[in-house]
């Protein structure tokens, strides 16, 4: 935390690029290498939230013209003084002046450490410091504005305030057991437990919210099945906006899952077009169904497709069943030609997979229907990225190990056991809590958190 950092902190290639330095010498390192064309003005004299126009120098050596932007501690990202160099955005431009701030007397920052440095200067928590890798991540609007919800502090505002009933609960149960001569109220069983079961359905709720985050972070898996021929290659295009699977007349043509990750509306599908769910006597296509049925088993949806056109065969009546209890929508393709599938036909899908969407993957119609009735399946239809959502495995750990000592604690109280050990499980609960927002971190845990950013942020 001595050290001043400097590290590119934008993406090169593009028309502008920025080092960025921090620490106790920023501003006195960024003297060294930039002469503003106002010789009134320089780097430590300026007012914080000011730029200045002029050229970065090596020693003598011009590199480039720049635009110093001074930040003055704590009003900063990290809390420390800051300047930042805004020059070309060409990739030998960026690394000669990052090698000119080096040699000025700072020192190349890690992964991550921009961020940290505002973690431990109290500018942020840290589960808003694991939003900014989310917010980097963002594939879809939904996945932003969770991101930014945490940012803004929802799960950690949610956390403390569980965390803080559980440690008011225990310090109420000290007071009581501890000064028996002191007027303190009495400790209430019913009352306690009233408490404690708010904080269990708060706790109950997070942890609920896992999996919808990270369908919303990470995009749903879908695998696109159903039998040859039904028109899988052609939804797959669709959905893909391109020739990504081969489309023919003849049945086997897909023999391997073709992968894909695709935006509809503001979802994300990371779609698997899969072998048509056959008996077949090539060993190529063979393997391509054996894939197919593997990529059933992990997927996060399905969508079951049928050709609307033909009656239900008895291939898919043989697979069908494997579709019982799985978050699936069918598929009722070729709208576009003559029905002929049956309504009988259509009860007997809907038996296994109640909701479903007509549509025509060559025509391209029916694609707001099929994006609601995804939204719906896989329980995003009502989803609040503005609310507290878990965002990792840390935090989920985090919230299971609160949730598992709060229900010892629970149990331990309506079995009437001690105060005394009703407050132990009390006090692990609350540390959990406590160690997911970083109160209670330990340094190993915040370095793992960092393992996931990158150089300048």
């Amino acid at each position: 935390m001595r050290d001043t950092i400097a590290a590119i902190a934008t993406a090169t290639g593009g028309g502008v690029g920025m080092v960025r330095l921090s620490g106790p010498q920023a501003l006195a390192v960024a003297g060294r290498l930039f002469r503003p064309l106002n010789t009134a003005k320089t780097p430590e004299t300026m007012p914080g939230y000011t730029g200045a126009f002029g050229r970065v120098y090596h020693g003598d050596a011009l590199l480039d013209e720049a635009v110093l932007f001074v930040y003055h501690a704590p009003h900063s990202y990290t809390g420390e003084d800051v300047a930042e160099l805004c020059c070309h955005g060409g990739e030998f431009v960026l690394s000669q002046v990052l090698a000119a701030a080096v040699a000025a007397g700072a020192r190349p920052a890690e992964a991550g450490e921009y961020t940290r440095r505002a973690l431990m200067n109290g500018r942020m928590t840290l589960t808003e410091a694991e939003s900014v890798i989310d917010i980097l991540a963002a594939q879809n609007t939904q996945s932003l504005r969770a991101a930014l919800g945490a940012m803004e502090g929802a799960l950690h505002r949610e956390v403390l305030a569980a965390a803080d009933t559980l440690t008011d609960c225990c310090a109420h149960i000290s007071a009581w057991i501890d000064y028996p001569e002191e007027d303190v109220e009495e400790v209430s069983a019913p009352v306690l437990l009233t408490q404690l079961t708010g904080v269990e359905e708060t706790l109950s709720r997070l942890e609920q919210s896992w999996q919808q985050g990270q369908l919303v972070r990470q995009g749903i898996s879908t695998a696109i099945i159903g039998s040859a021929n039904v028109g899988k290659s052609t939804l797959m295009n669709l959905l893909s906006g391109r020739e990504r699977s081969i489309v023919t007349a003849i049945p086997g043509t897909t023999r391997d899952v073709i992968e894909e990750t695709v935006r509809l509306g503001d979802l994300t599908l990371r779609l698997s077009d899969t072998a048509g769910l056959r008996q077949s006597d090539d060993p190529v296509e063979q393997l391509g169904v054996e894939r197919s049925r593997r990529t059933l088993e992990r997927c996060d949806l399905i969508l079951a497709v049928f050709d609307e056109s033909r009656p239900l065969t008895a291939e898919e009546r043989e697979w069908l069943p494997q579709l019982s209890g799985r978050a699936a929508v069918a598929v009722y393709n070729k709208q576009d030609l003559p029905p002929v599938l049956t309504e009988e036909e259509k009860a007997e899908i809907a038996a296994v997979v109640p909701l479903s969407v007509s549509v025509s993957a060559a025509a391209g119609t029916g694609l707001a229907r099929l994006t609601e009735a995804i939204r719906q399946t896989v329980g995003l239809a009502h989803f609040d990225p503005a609310a507290a959502v878990i965002a990792n495995a840390r935090q989920l750990e985090c919230i299971t190990a609160a949730r598992r000592s709060l229900r010892e604690g629970t149990e331990a109280l309506t079995a009437g056991e001690t105060l005394d050990a009703v407050s132990v499980c009390l006090e692990q609960s609350a540390d959990a809590l406590l160690t997911l927002t970083g109160r209670r971190a330990s340094a190993e845990a915040i370095d793992k958190v960092f393992e996931q950013f990158c150089v300048g942020k």
